[in-house]
């Protein structure tokens, strides 16, 4: 399975880089590819060099502005013209998306997939790996917006929320039917 992960290309701590090094190990052994932003720097890289080290191929959508940084040794590189047709070949690429720890790009990437799932445009699994409790606050709003009517679905028809790397990808394969 091809699976999209979206998130930070910041230098971050271990509480951080220990499980997105752990999800991306488990997916380069499950024979999953890894689709994401190309960088070669931050949890990007992190990310990138557990799938690679690990048997898993890379698949990766930069955009011009940060050409520089993109890996070499990538399986595929692409380089978009701007952020907008990034998410949309990152998207396109991907059989299941992984939302993990980011800044503002992980959560306009994030909105956008789940709009996408809302309007009924994609069917593909979405989780949002909420390592360390980042994703707490989000989390509590995407139930109030359910609770106060602004979600025309439930919520778990929109994403799945996880807690730890394995309980991610576990869903993914569930979902997929790889398992």
């Amino acid at each position: 399975m091809n699976i999209c992960v979206f998130l930070s290309a910041a230098d971050l701590d271990d509480r951080y880089t220990r499980p997105a090094r752990e999800f991306a190990e488990l997916l380069g052994k499950g024979g999953h590819s890894l689709v994401w932003g190309g960088s070669d720097v931050g949890l990007m890289k992190v990310v990138a060099d557990g799938v690679q080290e690990t048997g898993g191929r890379l698949l990766g959508v930069s955009v011009d502005f940060l050409a520089a940084t993109a890996r070499a040794g990538a399986d595929e590189m692409v380089i978009a013209r701007d952020l907008a047709e990034r998410k949309a070949l990152l998207l396109a690429k991907a059989d299941a998306v992984v939302i993990m720890v980011g800044g503002t790009g992980t959560l306009d990437e994030a909105t956008e997939i789940l709009e996408l799932k809302k309007h009924g445009k994609t069917e593909k699994p979405v989780v949002l790996l909420n390592t360390a409790g980042f994703y707490d606050g989000l989390k509590e709003q995407f139930h109030r917006m359910e609770a106060e009517g602004f979600l025309p679905c439930p919520l778990t028809d929109l994403v799945f929320f996880a807690e730890e790397p394995v309980g991610a990808l576990a869903y993914l394969e569930e979902s997929v039917g790889t398992r």
